[in-house]
């Protein structure tokens, strides 16, 4: 018999990057009385990992659990980046409804449509809550219009369209159901949850039926799989199987051996638990993301979409330079492979193939900021290693056609820029789709564009629009080869011999071009380290030293003035690279080399192509 669990509710925070779900989750927790009235709480306390704090932005989705007047709320904090959308579509399944957060300046954003889609096809109750509403330039009134528009574009239902708006200043720890009046803590939001999210339902006499939807990692424990139990209930030291909706013939058998529910932000050990919780179960090694735990006597699996694939790919490499090895604890191969696989643990749109060469493996993602963070993770963890151009993945449709990865480009620029952005993404292959006005006298420019056009492009774009413009992509299906691109106009200036760089050699090489490093730095042969100002590449002696000569003076050295180098993040260094280029990770540089560094091997193999 089917009943609802009054004392639950299941929600997810949905919202474009950095709209504030992170900090709206901070409120929750901080007014829900999680923390102790002195305790010291870090900003964005969900954003656990290192770079996740650094940059602002949520990578993986997180699960925590508030009590508010005798009811316990779960809440996952989604991330909001395109790349990391994979996140999202698979944590809808464990929640009944959404709070959908949307900035009170910039309104309802590319990936907000994105994110919504989803909930709305599951078709899960919507809370909207207009954040940043103590911003100078809000304008609440024509958000809430934008967002209903939305709603109707997104075919919502009556129901999803009745509904209720809370109007919040996350930072401030505040939110009213009136824009005009200001609230003065969280009890607003926390009873639209209570009234407005349908407690979850399910058959507490039934078969125990779990739907794994994430995956968490814990060097000491192994895999954890986090899931909403939706039918019956499960215990400690229970026999269960693990089915797959995708897979028909898997039928395995495995027991229980640790259970815990979220409270705040630990996980607590429980013996049991019954429709409607979220859980997390330790101690099956092999559980993946869509498996779900059932009763042997009926094993049904519940439905589950597919996590969508990757679009673009990149070679890691063993690290090979003259300067190998000095930097980095872990360098060989097997190192690298160990690393990749474990790595796939935790992060399901990620791909790692092994190829012909046992120095390289094939790493693919759902962009190139999926790729960075990993990249950037590995080296902070004292890996070494190098890694290719990224390159989008290709299909082949019935008739044998090539066929490529297309992205959405929703550009917000001031009217000055409009004309060079244009110019600049029509030479990538782009194809203006929409041009109109955004909020804030800035044009808007919808562009369809390959993948591939993408790659590299935001550095310059950054310079064209003098930091001003904004653009956001949004992967949208894909469609026929478009043709080739050039990535870059300028060539490269490549060191011409091994050793350290002087001030008298970058002197020289200066006039050239941009330089990428300072006096004082190890190079090699076939390294790059500028950017000529022509399109072909230039080699430059940059050890190269004065000759001394019997006249005596003691200022003539001193005059030397160096423009200071262009000192290049990850980012722009995976952006910069060519294809014929390879760029080397260690802990404590990057650097950029040519793929064959003998100038010799390298001219053969250029007449070759």
């Amino acid at each position: 018999m089917i009943q609802k669990r009054e004392d639950i509710r299941n929600v997810a925070i949905i919202a474009h990057v950095d709209h504030g779900k992170t900090t709206l989750v901070d409120e929750l927790l901080k007014q829900s009385g999680v923390f102790r009235a002195n305790q010291e709480v870090a900003e964005r306390v969900m954003d656990s990992n290192d770079i996740e704090r650094e940059r602002g932005i949520t990578i993986l989705s997180k699960n925590t659990a508030v009590e508010y007047k005798g009811t316990k709320i779960n809440i996952i904090d989604t991330p909001g980046h395109a790349d990391f959308g994979g996140e999202v579509e698979r944590v809808l399944k464990m929640v009944n409804g959404v709070i959908l957060v949307v900035d009170a300046f910039e309104g309802p954003m590319p990936q907000t449509k994105f994110v919504l889609r989803k909930a709305m096809e599951l078709k899960l109750p919507v809370i909207v809550c207009v954040n940043k509403i103590d911003r100078p330039e809000a304008r609440p009134q024509e958000v809430i219009d934008e967002v209903l528009e939305l709603l109707m574009d997104l075919d919502a239902t009556d129901e999803q369209l009745d509904c209720p708006f809370v109007f919040a200043s996350a930072k401030a720890g505040v939110a009213s159901l009136d824009p005009e009046k200001e609230g003065t803590d969280m009890a607003p939001l926390f009873d639209t949850i209570i009234d407005y999210i349908p407690a979850p339902e399910g058959d507490p006499e039934a078969g125990t039926q779990v739907l794994i939807s994430t995956i968490d990692y814990n060097e000491y424990v192994g895999r954890i799989g986090v899931g909403k139990v939706d039918n019956g209930t499960i215990s400690v030291n229970q026999e269960v199987v693990i089915v797959n909706h995708h897979d028909p013939d898997l039928c395995k058998k495995v027991k229980i051996s640790k259970l815990y529910e979220f409270d705040g932000l630990n996980k607590v050990e429980v013996k049991t638990a019954s429709i409607g919780s979220i859980v997390a179960i330790s101690g099956i090694s092999d559980i993946h993301i869509g498996d779900t735990l059932c009763s042997p006597e009926n094993p049904v699996a519940i439905p589950f979409q597919k996590i969508s694939e990757p679009t673009i790919a990149m070679q890691f490499i063993v690290n090979d330079s003259p300067l190998a090895g000095q930097e980095g604890k872990f360098v060989t191969s097997r190192h690298l492979r160990d690393r990749l696989f474990r790595e796939l643990n935790t992060d399901v749109s990620l791909r790692v193939e092994e190829t012909e060469s046992t120095d390289a493996f094939k790493v693919s993602g759902r962009g190139e900021l999926h790729l960075s963070v990993l990249i950037e993770n590995m080296r902070r963890e004292g890996y070494e290693f190098a890694v290719s151009k990224a390159e989008v993945l290709y299909k082949q449709d019935e008739n044998g056609k090539k066929l490529e990865p297309m992205e959405l480009a929703y550009v917000d620029v001031p009217e000055e820029f409009s004309g060079t952005v244009i110019e600049k993404l029509s030479m990538r292959k782009g194809e203006l789709k929409e041009m109109g006005h955004a909020s804030g006298g800035y044009t808007r420019l919808i562009f369809s564009i390959p993948s591939r056009g993408l790659i590299g492009y935001r550095g310059d774009f950054m310079t064209d629009t003098k930091g001003n413009g904004i653009m956001n992509t949004i992967f949208d299906d894909y469609g026929p080869y478009k043709g080739d691109i050039a990535y870059r106009a300028q060539g490269s200036l490549i060191a011409f011999e091994t050793g350290e760089s002087v001030t008298y050699g970058l002197f020289n090489a200066q006039e050239r071009g941009l330089l990428f490093i300072g006096p004082g730095e190890k190079v090699y042969s076939g390294m790059v380290i500028g950017q000529t100002g022509k399109s072909e590449d230039i080699e430059v002696n940059v050890c190269k030293k004065k000759q001394l000569t019997n006249t005596r003076s003691s200022s003539a050295d001193e005059a030397l003035r160096l423009v200071p180098p262009k000192i290049l993040s990850l980012e722009q260094a995976l952006d910069f690279i060519d294809t014929d280029e390879l760029l080397e990770v260690t802990p404590k540089n990057l650097r950029i080399r040519k793929k064959i560094l003998d100038p010799t091997l390298r001219k053969r193999a250029s007449f070759k192509k």
